[in-house]
């Protein structure tokens, strides 16, 4: 693969051929869209009639109630270069029937087989999907210079960190071919943003890159701690990364839900409460995760920034007793309760946290490696952030800790001065705190459906009215879709991911489930009763009497709706159908 890989695809009757026009190869690749069975063959074999259009890359198949489909990149653009491998963002895609007809499918597989289609399309649609020809996207330059030769030689589709292939399911028939491997491209979900700056006339280039884990992935209410395996929801690993006259360093922190088996399934109020399994073993789960955190990134550094009071305080209490109880060498555990500390606006309080872990965070470091390639420094452990989502207050810390490496960074690189300070440079410190507001948004995007809330402070360093008016807004939408579309959300995640399959001999499709006649009645009763109740307040009866007799019986009938739906409230929310989420109570 060079840098500019297009990818040419022919349709034809009985196969779908791909094939690169670039690095004279002479091989292609033939699906059969009969037996779906995948090969390699010779350019010359193909008729000349076939449709031909250029792709920039496969994510995968999927089979779906009517067959299998292939999913094509047919849009991409470019973030940047690094290190001179150039690295695109995927921006459209092309979902192909290897089926030229329906006509074998009853009316409700159609039906369902539009939906599934509509659910692997709305994955598709959030933005956030990064791949390069050249690259390995997925790992830290930390974990790729403590590398093998023989890793080196591996394809991308090998080497990769499972845990941030978000098409890994759906390469599997091309995983099992070495051979097709440079055809198939690992596909990275989270967000990528690169910079070139300059600090007193010296140019270098400030990279960060979010990877999000696809292993117990979803939307926020849906999805919450941790499954038996010990892998956290929304967990996150973001590294930042500087490049400067051959030099390069890299610091990386991870955020992740709380570590322990609790939920929060969605029932209509605004927060609906935190509940924390009680007959789960806690401790098997939560070893398991900081056991495989400690082999991938060292010492482990927990900032839990939910409230200590209210509904949160319960995870509070639950998180430090496991990591007391752990009694791990390499867990430091440090509790800062975001909203009390910053409330009435002073998040210049956030230096208290700073102060707190400056030493520890000096003792960590971070991965140094200079101009011919030797390891100066290697980054000792990480920072584990995480509040309920592990967006919003999660965020504003990450961008805080991560200033305080950069400032360290530049200063051995010779590009600060000594005693100069990185908040001093206006015009770097514009692009960073965007990038970082850039990189809340995408993360929130894709977990809970808005952008961020509080990167007006990101983006600003303050905390602005207007910044809370958008908040407000943002946390309406987020209510509305936590409730009423996030089943589907989630199902589309489960289908894409692979945790569920599709069986097209079911004979009863999950999808099909009918609604009872309780969630049309009740919402439409409501909506009538308050229509009559304003009805009778603005066409006053003969008499007050009757009048407020009107007012009060419609009134009661629709206040009294109101709470018997609220009370039901878990009937009501759009829940997911697919995979029964015992991993989520």
């Amino acid at each position: 693969y060079t840098h500019e890989t297009i990818t040419r695809i022919k349709i034809v009757n009985t196969s779908i051929t791909l094939e690169t026009c670039d690095d004279g190869a002479d091989d292609v690749l033939v699906i059969d869209r009969v037996s779906t069975e995948v090969t390699l063959s010779v350019k010359k074999d193909i008729p000349p009639s076939a449709v031909t259009r250029p792709i920039f890359g496969i994510l995968g198949t999927i089979h779906l109630v009517a067959g299998n489909y292939l999913i094509v990149i047919t849009k991409k653009t470019k973030i940047g270069e690094f290190f001179n491998h150039v690295i695109w963002k995927a921006t459209d895609f092309d979902i192909l029937s290897y089926k030229k007809t329906m006509l074998h499918l009853t009316d409700i597989q159609l039906q369902d087989n539009k939906t599934f289609l509509a659910m692997i399309n709305h994955v598709l649609n959030v933005d956030g999907f990064y791949f390069s020809t050249t690259y390995d996207l997925t790992h830290t330059l930390q974990r790729l210079s403590n590398t093998s030769p023989e890793f080196q030689e591996m394809s991308l589709l090998e080497r990769a960190d499972q845990r941030f292939v978000w098409n890994g399911h759906l390469l599997r028939e091309f995983s099992a071919q070495p051979e097709v491997h440079r055809f198939a491209l690992p596909v990275l979900h989270g967000f990528i943003t690169m910079h070139s700056c300059s600090i007193n006339g010296k140019y270098f280039d400030w990279i960060l890159i979010s990877r999000r884990s696809c292993f117990r992935a979803g939307v926020r209410y849906y999805v919450r701690g941790i499954d038996s395996e010990g892998h956290a929801a929304n967990f996150v690993e973001t590294e930042q990364i500087v490049h400067y006259n051959g030099s390069r360093a890299s610091f990386v922190q991870t955020r992740g839900s709380i570590p322990v088996f609790w939920s929060q399934r969605p029932n209509l109020k605004y927060k609906p409460q935190p509940l924390i399994n009680k007959v789960a073993n806690h401790m098997d789960g939560f070893q398991r995760h900081f056991d495989s955190q400690v082999i991938i990134y060292g010492k482990q550094v927990i900032i839990n920034l939910v409230n200590q009071k209210g509904s949160e305080k319960p995870l509070e209490q639950a998180f430090a007793t496991m990591v007391s109880s752990l009694a791990s060498g390499m867990i430091r555990y440090v509790a800062f309760d975001f909203h009390k500390e910053c409330k009435n606006m002073r998040w210049d309080r956030l230096s208290i946290l700073l102060d707190q872990v400056a030493e520890i965070q000096d003792e960590l470091s971070y991965f140094l490696v200079d101009s011919a390639g030797m390891v100066v420094t290697s980054q000792e452990g990480v920072f584990r952030s995480n509040c309920m989502d592990c967006l919003d207050r999660t965020n504003v810390i990450q961008s805080l800790l991560a200033r305080r490496s950069l400032q360290a960074q530049l200063q051995r690189l010779g590009v600060l001065h000594v005693g100069q300070k990185l908040e001093e440079q206006n015009e770097f410190e514009k692009i960073y705190k965007n990038a970082w507001a850039d990189n809340a948004n995408a993360c929130a995007k894709q977990y809970a459906g808005t952008g961020a809330l509080k990167t007006d402070f990101t983006r600003t360093g303050k905390r602005t009215q207007l910044g809370l008016l958008m908040d407000g807004w943002n946390s309406m939408i987020r209510y509305y879709k936590n409730n009423f579309s996030d089943g589907f959300r989630q199902d589309s995640i489960d289908l894409f991911l692979g945790n569920y399959s599709v069986d097209e001999l079911e004979s009863h499709s999950p999808l099909s489930v009918p609604r009872d006649l309780k969630f049309l009645a009740l919402p439409i009763i409501m909506v009538v009763a308050f229509s009559m109740c304003i009805i009778c307040l603005l066409m006053a009866g003969d008499t007050w009497t009757e009048t407020l007799a009107y007012v009060l019986f419609w009134g009661v009938a629709s206040i009294g709706t109101f709470f018997i739906i609220l009370y039901n409230g878990k009937d009501f929310v759009d829940a997911p159908r697919l995979v029964q989420k015992e991993k989520m109570d």
